[in-house]
């Protein structure tokens, strides 16, 4: 099955396209086989490199890029990573709230607040 092509133009320096034109005739094949070999090699490169994919990773978590985008460049199972972390943080924890004001330390303990000394401390760990 054959992909959907898509037609680029863009201007280069006329030195580099003598060089591209003169590796192409050497290896026999088209300018333009030439040309999406070192791009594909080039993305390749930058999928496996850390910077890349921070920067991938960033652009996704701020919405400048899609999940299609990420899968196509890095793959399915860490575009899938991705996008259950991007899930897990765009969540909001929920925040208890008091009704009312907190209690008092005499209502919380029954009126009973336990205070502690260093020497009730020492008993009670010498007979443990």
């Amino acid at each position: 099955m054959s992909e959907e092509k898509t037609r680029v133009e863009f201007d280069a320096p006329k030195s580099l396209v003598e060089r591209i034109d003169t590796v192409a005739e050497v290896l026999d094949i088209p300018r333009t086989r030439l040309l999406i070999d070192a791009l594909e090699n080039k993305l390749d490169e930058l999928a496996n490199e850390e910077t890349f994919r921070r920067r991938l990773s960033n652009a996704y978590y701020d919405g400048r890029t899609d999940y299609d985008t990420v899968k196509t460049i890095l793959g399915r199972e860490e575009a899938m990573r991705l996008k259950l972390l991007r899930e897990s943080i765009d969540q909001t924890s929920a925040i208890p709230e008091l009704k009312d004001d907190l209690p008092s330390d005499d209502s919380f303990y029954d009126g009973g607040v336990a205070e502690w000394n260093a020497s009730s401390s020492s008993e009670s760990s010498d007979s443990v």
